[in-house]
């Protein structure tokens, strides 16, 4: 391949990458074309891109960016994965396609998560967390929790309490008419 093509497909994979800060290494070699395009439209379906690129190539386009040290040390090619919202939401379904028997032996080979790079196993462990939303839901379930127990705590006693006023009236009220009728 000659300099100026490899300086374009530099650029080329440059600007695709640009602002992605978490991505996932995806071993595809081994797939027929049906089962990678399949594969392909899953990912798509839950917005991950994927990019099959040389290695080298990759790293010299990754120079300087927050992915940077994601292809030190690998050989061959490789398939970078990003996208999904978060890395967490990311990691849950490479790992999820990679149990999937139609799509052996696609499987997170690691990656990169706030600029530590991850291994198969830590990516599988990072599938795990709950993800973004998931994440969300717990913080605003705290944020919210105290409040509701302060109100239910409050509107317990004061509904005791305006009950037993509301019969102490009552009782009044009757005495009140049993005085005047006689």
């Amino acid at each position: 391949m000659s300099k100026y093509v490899k300086n374009l497909i530099t650029e080329h994979v440059r600007e695709r990458l640009r602002g992605v800060h978490d991505a996932i290494l995806v071993n595809m070699v081994g797939l027929d074309a049906k089962r990678t395009n399949r594969l392909r439209t899953e990912l798509i379906g839950k917005n991950i891109q994927v990019l099959v690129v040389k290695n080298s190539l990759a790293a010299r386009a990754m120079a300087g960016t927050p992915l940077a040290g994601m292809f030190d040390g690998m050989i061959g090619s490789a398939a970078l994965c990003w996208g999904a919202g978060d890395v967490v939401a990311l990691a849950k379904e490479v790992t999820r396609l990679g149990r999937d028997k139609r799509f052996r032996p696609f499987a997170a080979t690691g990656g990169l998560m706030d600029g530590e790079r991850l291994s198969a196993g830590k990516v599988e462990e990072v599938s795990k967390w709950p993800s973004r939303e998931e994440q969300l839901g717990l913080l605003v379930a705290q944020i919210l929790g105290p409040g509701a127990t302060l109100a239910a705590q409050l509107i317990g006693p004061a509904s005791t309490l305006a009950g037993q006023i509301k019969q102490l009236g009552e009782t009044e009220q009757e005495t009140v008419n049993g005085e005047l009728s006689e």
